[in-house]
């Protein structure tokens, strides 16, 4: 057995970008998440992302703007540390060591130097309890502090960080816990509380659910369960404490802000509205309609010019102040659930997955962003509590990414369950999925899974459900014209003593189809639909069923409910091995013989990898995570790693990834994918003492022309050379456009970057020219197009060797270029004749 050695669990993309509230910088150029452990930055005019500050080594739970300098950030971590960042170069500038778990951070202009952070009470049994405390950030030339001065503000915090907000310039901070409001004076050192009854007479929810405070003004808005918001006055006096009532949202209210000047507060709930309020004059109100999944999240630039809301389905939207969207940032959706596998698309390479409600959504893992929406449903989404609508089940590729097939159910949880089984055809013109066949009856009842054949040469899906049958679908013959149907048709559908069927799949050369019915495996001919053998399982209903891939495609892998691993050898049909292990998720490696295993035990899940030959593992990592993993999927290479370490040649040619119950994407990466990813960021480096940047690689390589043209070791010209600067060109390419010069300052260096050298005609020029001419002699064109050609090449000849004092080409007039010719067209054989006379 090989124990783990560098190969570890790292966070690849995917992470929840809702998590806290975005912030836009100063100048509204970039905008600011959470991502995972690390922070994201986007640009608000592109919509591309730019870099990731990367340090933390848990959760970041909130970030906000250094109010002493704007071009920096603050993060605080679930790792205990609040890290300081240059966000525009991406550069880690100080840590300090809290030593507490963090959940969020709040900064002031008026207190300077200090953060205050969300920190968990351990007194509460319920956990459930936080309090703010103040730290004062300790100044020092070292880039790791440990910050020990703690001062606690208040206890029994919400631990929704929505509920905690500063007020009128930093002098105050209120904060709410279920029907209470609390708000605490800085100067005064004294908490004022305020409460609510529970309903009022309409039955209401009272209850707080976030809270925003005026910049300017001494009043406090807060949001509440019935989707009402108050607008608190007076609370100085605790006594004389006056509030207002506006009510718009049906349903909680999600989050409140104020705009920078207090002219307007914005608000926004499970509506999917951003609701704009002007400040002082009742209900006037504008809105913004139809943004996607509901607000969680509004936030406002310092100039008041952009709006960012961040939503449920793992999305930020970017609005103009004129309240127009301008942009949209879109992360991974995982929504409640991922009810379809972890799938990679064939032709894309994409990640494919349920997303927002009635579609499937394909995602660049390479890139980490978000390409686009499929819609399945094709109707339009309610976002109502309660209401049930279709949602995506299942989802399956063939192997060529020709053909989708969907499943989308509807009464999940009542007796009234409507389906419909979709086949999706690949256009080439719209680049496209098309619906091609849909089959409204395609059993009985739910469908369980449904895989295609692995053939290149024919296309078949079989479905199997909980009414006993499993259905072969493929493309028929019309019995009238005898050609090709270009619709699905039922081809043979099957059972086995009426058992309830629990999976299916195709062997690699799609010749066995495997079903499984309870505790039975019947292997199936899809080419004559005969059933050739059962394999009697052990104790327990099948779970997972997978084939062996190339050299083990004789072996069938199969889990079971009793906490069993077995392997049957189809040669033989009988049992290989099998091993006690409760395995939660089983995977195969498409390109490899590899089999991946997740074992939850003991409140944590373990990782073998296996080849079916033998029961011995390849690879072991204890403790991946500590939930259960059910959805995996391994993902091929561009480029194989060609790993030498035994414990991560497994990864060689895919990698694999998985999702946590907590809906985090993570994967494995080796040391030797990690210095490849370090080196390709380092290759561009040319001198430490400048700034890299692509516009600085473009102009540098006129540096290194030189100085091979200086060097001993410098070939003849009659060698063409490829051209130089593709790393160059590459990275131009892919910088965000905003952060280049104009184009027409980079064009003529671009151009010239692509073209072949000739630096070799620099040695000789007046010989080259002298053959060129010889060439181009036979008529009085032809040599009008020979001085035009020396004279485009002595420009380029002048360009070549400014700059450099070592090299000295001559410079001919036009008289003397003609004068050339006319002596080289003189006929001079009477000379030779005279010199053999001569005695």
């Amino acid at each position: 057995m090989v124990e783990e050695s560098d190969v570890r669990v790292v966070r690849f993309g995917g992470s929840k970008i809702n998590l806290r509230p975005p912030i836009i910088s100063t100048d509204s150029r970039f905008v600011l998440c959470t991502s995972g452990d690390s922070v994201k930055v986007y640009s608000t005019r592109t919509e591309e992302w730019l870099h990731s500050l990367q340090g933390h080594t848990n959760q970041v739970t909130g970030i906000a703007l250094n109010p002493a300098n704007h071009l920096q950030v603050y993060s605080c971590s679930a790792d205990g540390t609040v890290k300081l960042w240059d966000f525009i170069d991406g550069i880690l500038i100080k840590t300090f060591i809290i030593g507490y778990p963090l959940f969020a951070i709040y900064v002031s202009e008026k207190h300077e130097g200090i953060v205050f952070l969300h920190i968990a009470m351990d007194t509460d049994s319920k956990k459930e309890g936080f309090q703010l405390v103040a730290v004062h950030l300790p100044k020092s030339a070292e880039q790791e502090v440990e910050a020990k001065e703690l001062s606690a503000v208040s206890s029994h915090i919400s631990p929704n960080p929505s509920c905690t907000a500063f007020g009128r310039e930093g002098q105050y901070i209120a904060f709410a816990r279920n029907l209470q409001l609390n708000v605490y004076f800085f100067r005064k050192q004294k908490t004022y509380s305020f409460s609510l009854k529970a309903t009022d007479k309409k039955g209401a929810k009272n209850a707080f659910t976030c809270i925003a405070c005026h910049p300017t003004d001494d009043c406090i808005a807060t949001g509440h369960e019935d989707g009402k918001i108050r607008l608190w006055r007076n609370f100085i006096h605790k006594k004389e404490y006056t509030y207002s009532t506006q009510h718009w949202h049906h349903n909680a209210v999600n989050t409140l802000c104020f705009t920078p000047e207090g002219t307007n507060l914005l608000s926004g709930g499970i509506e999917s509205v951003l609701v704009q309020w002007q400040y002082g004059t009742g209900n006037r109100k504008e809105f913004l309609p139809r943004l996607g999944g509901s607000i969680l999240h509004v936030s406002a630039s310092s100039d008041g010019q952009l709006f960012c809301t961040s939503h449920s389905d793992n999305k930020i939207t970017v609005i103009e102040s004129s309240f127009k969207v301008c942009g949209v940032i879109q992360g991974l959706v995982k929504g409640d659930a991922v009810l379809t596998d972890l799938m990679i698309d064939p032709r894309s390479k994409a990640l494919v997955l349920n997303g927002k409600p009635g579609h499937l959504q394909f995602y660049s893992l390479l890139r980490d962003k978000h390409l686009y929406n499929l819609d399945i449903v094709q109707q339009e989404y309610i976002y109502e509590a309660g209401l049930d609508q279709f949602e995506v089940v299942k989802a399956a590729f063939d192997i060529k990414g020709y053909w989708l097939a969907t499943v989308e159910e509807r009464g999940q949880k009542s007796a009234d369950l409507e389906f419909f089984l979709k086949l999706w055809s690949y256009d080439e013109r719209t680049q496209s999925f098309v619906l091609n066949t849909t089959i409204t009856a395609a059993h009985t009842d739910r469908i369980i899974s449904m895989c295609f054949s692995s053939s290149e040469e024919t296309t078949m899906l079989v479905t199997i459900a909980e009414d006993g049958q499993f259905k072969a679908w493929c493309q028929g013959v019309d019995a009238d014209t005898k050609q090709d149907q270009n619709f699905w048709s039922c081809d043979f559908v099957g059972s086995y003593h009426n058992l309830k069927p629990t999976n299916c799949s195709f062997s690699a050369d799609s010749s066995l189809l495997a079903v499984s019915f309870q505790e039975v495996i019947t292997i199936w001919s899809p080419d004559t639909w005969e059933l050739l053998t059962t394999l009697c399982q052990p104790p327990g209903v099948i779970r997972d069923l997978c084939f062996g891939r190339l050299s083990c495609s004789k072996y069938l892998i199969s889990t079971t409910t009793r906490n069993l691993l077995c392997c049957w050898n189809l040669l033989t049909c009988a049992l290989e091995w099998s091993t006690s292990v409760e395995v939660s998720k089983l995977q195969s490696d498409p390109l490899s013989e590899n089999v991946a295993a997740f074992s939850y035990q003991s409140k944590h899940t373990d990782l073998f990898v296996f080849k079916p030959n033998e029961p011995r593992p390849l690879f072991t990592h204890k403790n991946v995570c500590s939930e259960k993993i059910h959805r995996a999927v391994f993902v091929p290479r561009e480029e194989p790693l060609n790993n030498c370490d035994e414990s991560s040649q497994w990864l060689n040619r895919s990698q694999l990834y998985f999702l946590t119950q907590n809906m985090d994407l993570l994967t494995f990466s080796t040391a030797t994918e990690e210095d490849r990813m370090l080196s390709s960021s380092t290759r561009l480096v040319i001198d430490d003492s400048v700034a890299v940047t692509p516009f600085y690689l473009l102009l540098g390589k006129h540096r290194q022309q030189q100085q091979k043209l200086n060097t001993p070791s410098h070939q003849a010209a009659d060698r063409p050379q490829q051209p130089q600067g593709s790393v160059t060109i590459t990275e131009l390419l892919h910088t965000p456009a905003h952060v280049l010069p104009p184009a027409s300052v980079l064009c003529s260096m671009f151009v010239s970057s692509l073209l072949i050298s000739n630096t070799g005609v620099l040695q000789d020029p007046l010989r080259k020219e002298m053959e060129s001419s010889e060439q181009e002699m036979n008529s009085e064109k032809e040599e009008e197009d020979s001085e035009g050609e020396m004279e485009a090449c002595d420009s380029q000849q002048e360009l070549r060797v400014q700059g450099s004092v070592d090299e000295v080409t001559p410079k001919l007039s036009k008289a003397q270029e003609r004068e050339l010719k006319r002596v080289r067209k003189t006929d001079f054989s009477w000379m030779a004749g005279l010199i053999a006379s001569k005695p």
